[in-house]
């Protein structure tokens, strides 16, 4: 079993009175933030470490235990250590910590106990020094067993270092951040301002987890300059759902009317809302409404090009249009299934989208069908090939 621990005890800095934790921070507090990403990685409980109560923090946990009913507010080690299930492990999270999922994924795999480190003291992660060469960086696993022998220390230790202190004499494992880790936004945070900052990085982070060369160098693009604004505005998720589903059915009615190229230019904005709405899921650990969103971006290409299809069959008469777009669509769905890791040349629907709508706007839509049919179906064989070498 894996439990969290959650430290939120230090006040943040110009603001007497609140504390770090209780800090906005991606359309919520941090500690939510936190919270998020302990469960995301695998947690099965998460106990938050606290000095005072304020009726933020409460506030914050109550709305944290909304989506994960089980996590609890602890006041010392030996309350975190009657509640943690005998054998389990826990990966900590330090005060005013913000992080990304690769980080959390990397330190609740790790095989016994371990600590995240930076040999740069200057660095924005580094929080405490270990030796000569490492500092603290914010996230360590320890056994309950430890945790159990911090319990048994005087009652005016400081519990977060003296966890660290427990960790590092007993060899844990000294896990390096990486450049990539930093640059995702990996840091400690006391200031209202510092989080603003680190919060950009963060969701710029969030976006890049779509690599192909159309997410990458379009649709992220828009998603890094409009997400900041709509998790700033406090913009609920379901409102970005439902408006890409708005401006996609207007694409779909445009595409069923014969308007093609409207149609096709109309469904890369709904593209980029959903793939926005995507984005912010996966910041508020909705991975369940993120996937369905995803799925909503192929369902739009595949009934955009079906109608496409349709509609040239209606005007020309030729039944190589709809089959074009059928076996688009068939071989799309087919490269969605592959478990193959995705090249930056292989195809998506939203790079399909880039590529037909070209060609609809210009009046040649039925080459466009056959440019995606062809794009899919080489990016298939592709992918069951790659699947066929690791095999």
């Amino acid at each position: 079993m894996l439990a969290g621990l959650i430290f939120a005890v230090e006040e943040a800095e110009g603001r007497p009175g609140t504390l770090m934790a209780t800090l906005p921070f991606g359309g919520m507090t941090l500690l939510e933030y936190q919270a998020r990403l302990l469960f995301g990685a695998g947690t099965e409980q998460v106990l938050v470490a606290v000095g005072k109560m304020t009726p933020a923090l409460l506030a914050a946990v109550n709305r944290a235990a909304k989506r994960h009913p089980r996590i609890e507010i602890v006041r010392s080690a030996e309350e975190a250590a009657e509640k943690i299930a005998p054998g389990a492990q826990v990966l900590v999270m330090a005060d005013g910590l913000v992080t990304t999922d690769p980080v959390m994924d990397r330190m609740a795999k790790a095989g016994g106990e371990a600590l995240l480190v930076t040999d740069d003291p200057t660095s924005p992660a580094a929080i405490e020094r270990l030796d000569m060469r490492d500092s603290w960086a914010g996230i360590a696993r320890i056994s309950l067993e430890q945790l159990t022998q911090i319990a048994q220390m005087p009652e005016d230790y400081d519990f977060q270092s003296a966890l660290l202190r427990v960790a590092a004499q007993s060899g844990a494992e000294h896990v390096g951040l990486t450049a990539g880790w930093l640059k995702g936004g990996h840091a400690v945070e006391r200031s209202v301002e510092g989080l603003a900052a680190r919060n950009t990085g963060v969701l710029a982070a969030l976006t890049e987890r779509r690599t192909d060369w159309a997410d990458r160098w379009v649709f992220t693009r828009a998603a890094r300059i409009v997400l900041p604004e709509l998790v700033g505005r406090n913009v609920p998720g379901w409102a970005v759902s439902v408006g890409g589903g708005v401006v996609s059915a207007i694409s779909l009615v445009c595409t069923a009317m014969g308007w093609v190229g409207a149609g096709s230019v109309v469904a890369l904005l709904g593209t980029a809302t959903l793939a926005t709405g995507a984005a912010m899921a996966v910041l508020r650990g909705e991975e369940k409404r993120a996937g369905l969103l995803e799925w909503a971006i192929f369902a739009l290409f595949a009934l955009i090009v079906l109608l496409g299809g349709w509609v040239e069959f209606a005007a020309t008469g030729s039944t190589t249009p709809p089959v074009l777009a059928v076996v688009a669509a068939a071989a799309q769905w087919l490269v969605e299934r592959v478990p193959s890791r995705p090249k930056r040349w292989w195809s998506s629907p939203s790079a399909h989208l880039l590529v037909f709508s070209p060609f609809a706007l210009s009046g040649f839509a039925t080459i466009g069908l056959a440019a995606v049919a062809i794009y899919s179906f080489a990016t298939l064989a592709a992918a069951v090939e790659g699947t066929r070498e690791k095999a």
